[in-house]
């Protein structure tokens, strides 16, 4: 294995060093990184450059199998490794549907195979999401690809008894179920957020009170049974005072905001484009302040991509029949330092506990999120937070070309990404790539 000499990398933004990775760890820090680097080292030149912990995100939709005219593992773990990621969680909603033992460890050989990034199956909390019937919950724990985090997304689990069930089962081998808050009955039909805008353009509106419910009856069941909640794309102004007031409670209760509900509102659905329509959809700009402010605080613990392609002919139609959906791993990053960072209400260090180290530890992925440090796993990422770059969906390493983001001028850019010491993209470039460099620069 390439070792690897990180000159002048700043950790968290905070502090300038060295580091040597060897061996998949972070071998030496400091003087010792230069004097124990042999000759031949490769020398990253890290001067202006933050260094992060490996991403981590808890909610990817890679669409194999069944979908891979959208996405592969393969071509989504490397848009993963370009976005900065380390490890990504993947989705139940495939054809079939990730239910059974068997399907989450296909899921997760096909990862391993791909090798750019750790992939851990999620389980469907339901057989066939369709909500009536517990799925092989402690099948999917106990197989290889051991399971901890259980969900329909896509679909609610809307049976109150059926969730209070998954509470307890997943108990017994400290699983978490993560919930894709819908109230079905009130966002039948529906095609964006309920308010003047759906009003103004005649699009049926997708009440807040649909996502908030489900929430609410949620974390008092995960209270009753004394289980662990996880709440998807959380929203709404609403859903942050509830999930607020669970913890203040001692709720064991976690949430996470996607990047496009931190900075698009419900406005963009007025051209009908819909590449903005998602699932929950696009709020107002008073619930994008409150999402922001929760996960400045702390109410909102992760940031989750939601990553979700889709074929071009999914999304190059009428509003009403298009897919719900949107590309992310990407420009995660760079949507988190826009509306975050540069904002002045996190820091870097704020960014690898929502990115890296709390989705770790939800997931419970113990060889991710770790410290910077000598011995850790050496599952790093460098950001470049000066650089400007242009989001052109067709150039990204994703299948699909659904981002909401086209056009737009984006701060950051991730210049390399280590998994286990093993540089998966240099200079910005996926190293599968023959033309890609063998060595990869600062700015």
């Amino acid at each position: 294995m390439t070792t690897y000499l990180l000159t002048d990398a700043a950790p968290l933004g905070e502090g300038r060093t060295d580091l040597l990775l060897a061996d998949g760890v972070i071998a030496a820090m400091g003087a010792d990184a230069r004097a124990r680097a042999g000759q031949d080292a490769v020398t990253i030149d890290a001067t202006g450059l933050v260094l992060l912990p490996g991403l981590v995100d808890l909610h990817t939709h890679l669409r194999e199998p069944g979908r891979e005219d959208a996405e592969t593992i393969a071509s989504g773990t490397r848009a993963a490794a370009l976005g900065g990621f380390t490890a990504v969680h993947a989705m139940a909603n495939t054809t079939p549907v990730q239910d059974t033992a068997g399907v989450v460890e296909q899921v997760w050989r096909l990862g391993r195979e791909a090798g750019w990034v750790d992939v851990h199956p999620v389980g469907a909390v339901s057989v066939g999401l369709a909500g009536e019937q517990l799925a092989e919950l402690g099948a999917m724990a106990d197989s290889a690809a051991t399971v901890r985090v259980f969900s329909d997304d896509g679909k609610c689990v809307h049976d109150p008894v059926l969730m209070r069930r998954a509470l307890e089962y997943v108990k017994a081998f400290d699983g978490v179920i993560a919930q894709h808050a819908q109230e079905p009955r009130l966002t039948e039909g529906a095609q964006m957020h309920e308010g003047v805008v759906s009003a103004e353009i005649g699009l049926r509106g997708w009440p807040a009170v649909a996502e908030e419910a489900i929430i609410a009856r949620d974390v008092l069941l995960a209270e009753h049974v004394g289980s662990r909640l996880h709440v998807c794309h959380l929203s709404t102004a609403g859903s942050v005072e509830i999930v607020r007031w669970a913890k203040s409670r001692g709720i064991d209760v976690t949430a996470e905001a996607t990047p496009h509900h931190l900075l698009l509102t419900d406005e963009l659905a007025r051209g009908y484009d819909p590449v903005f329509k998602v699932n929950p959809p696009l709020r107002t700009e008073a619930d994008v302040e409150a999402v922001r402010a929760g996960l400045a605080d702390g109410t909102i613990d992760i940031v989750g991509t939601d990553h979700a392609p889709h074929t071009r002919e999914d999304k190059d139609c009428e509003w009403a029949a298009a897919a719900f959906g949107m590309t992310g791993l990407e420009t995660a990053l760079s949507v988190v330092q826009l509306t975050m960072v540069d904002t002045g209400r996190m820091t870097w260090a704020d960014v690898a506990r929502v990115l890296s180290r709390t989705p770790s530890r939800i997931g419970r992925v113990p060889d991710q999120g770790r410290p910077i440090a000598v011995g850790e796993p050496a599952n790093l990422v460098l950001v470049d937070p000066a650089a400007v770059r242009t989001v052109v969906p067709e150039q990204q390493a994703t299948a699909s070309a659904n981002s909401p983001l086209r056009g737009r001028e984006l701060p950051g850019r991730v210049v390399a990404t280590f998994l286990r010491g093993r540089a998966t993209v240099l200079d910005g470039t996926p190293q599968d790539d023959p033309r890609a460099p063998r060595y990869a620069v600062g700015r």
